[in-house]
């Protein structure tokens, strides 16, 4: 779904309900992003070799309708990174962060696009029909072979979400989870923490889409979920209360975690966005969308 400053970040709790019933990932202050995350350089000025002088100029863009900038995200599109399932209203810190991004490439809001995309398909080999894609997607070197991805525009911690009458809350470390039965959407770093970091004597429960992982741990089918912090602490908040963080993990497979914006493979966009993500970085404007749509620092244990 990388610096390792989020990790040594102070854990994140998720914004209060937007008005309906997730992460990830309300309260961080713009010291996490500054402390966590070196100074990134300026838009367009990370471009590929080759790239033409000036080609991350607004109108220059090789984008998938001219003169329009295609996002792609799934359905449906989960708080707290789009607010009531709708990504065009610029609400939920993706949402946000796409806009951010368009207009440092030069687009209006009403310039850009929204696309259905499943999370899988998103970095499935094969021609992409969006410009870019946002969907809590990890950066990774197995994804990156059949995608691009911008640099990171969220440090990601996976949590342990587990009922509190349910013997995994009652885990204290990585070890205690190994004989509880757990579940995680299906290709995602979260199920990789599972199989990977947690190894449990039982097989994971696998999910299409993370609806369907929250109605298993809600209806006692698994003792216990792993998602990313935010989207575990609005769960716990809004729609799952009978449930509980139980834990995070410190680093996901021995590294730091990112979320970053997909791309098509050799895409000519992608210099051009990892700029402008870097630039809204930089500027504090992921700070700022953090603080004003994820987390409030909380004690949440690390499990080890």
């Amino acid at each position: 779904m990388s610096p390792a400053s989020a990790f040594a970040a102070p854990v994140r709790r998720a914004v209060r309900p937007f008005g309906r019933g997730v992460a990830a990932l309300a309260t961080v202050t713009a010291v996490v992003f500054a402390a966590g995350c070196a100074p990134q350089p300026e838009p367009g000025a990370a471009k590929s070799p080759g790239a033409p002088s000036g080609s991350c100029e607004q109108g220059k863009l090789a984008t998938e309708t001219k003169g329009k900038l295609t996002v792609g995200t799934d359905k449906p599109a989960y708080a707290p990174w789009f607010k009531d399932d709708k990504p065009s209203s610029g609400q939920g810190y993706e949402s946000a962060v796409a806009y951010a991004v368009a207009a440092k490439l030069g687009f209006k809001k009403e310039d850009v696009v929204w696309q259905t995309v499943a999370f899988n398909n998103a970095f499935a080999p094969g021609e992409k029909k969006f410009d870019l894609d946002l969907n809590q997607i990890s950066i990774s070197d197995q994804r990156k072979k059949a995608v691009d991805f911008s640099s990171g525009y969220y440090d990601v911690r996976q949590t342990v979400v587990a009922l509190k009458n349910s013997k995994a809350a009652r885990a204290k470390s990585v070890a205690d989870l190994k004989d509880v039965k757990l579940g995680a959407q299906v290709g995602t770093t979260s199920l990789d923490v599972i199989n990977e970091v947690i190894r449990p004597t039982e097989k994971p429960a696998v999910y299409q889409k993370n609806d369907f992982a929250k109605a298993a741990l809600k209806n006692g089918q698994v003792d216990g979920i792993v998602v990313d912090l935010p989207t575990a602490f609005y769960i716990t908040g809004a729609e799952v209360p009978e449930a509980a963080v139980i834990g995070q993990f410190a680093d996901t497979l021995g590294k730091a975690e990112q979320f970053g914006a997909v791309l098509d493979k050799g895409s000519a966009l992608t210099p051009c966005v990892t700029g402008a993500v870097d630039a809204l970085r930089k500027d504090g404007t992921l700070a700022k969308l953090e603080k004003q749509w994820l987390a409030d620092a909380v004690d949440a244990p690390v499990l080890k």
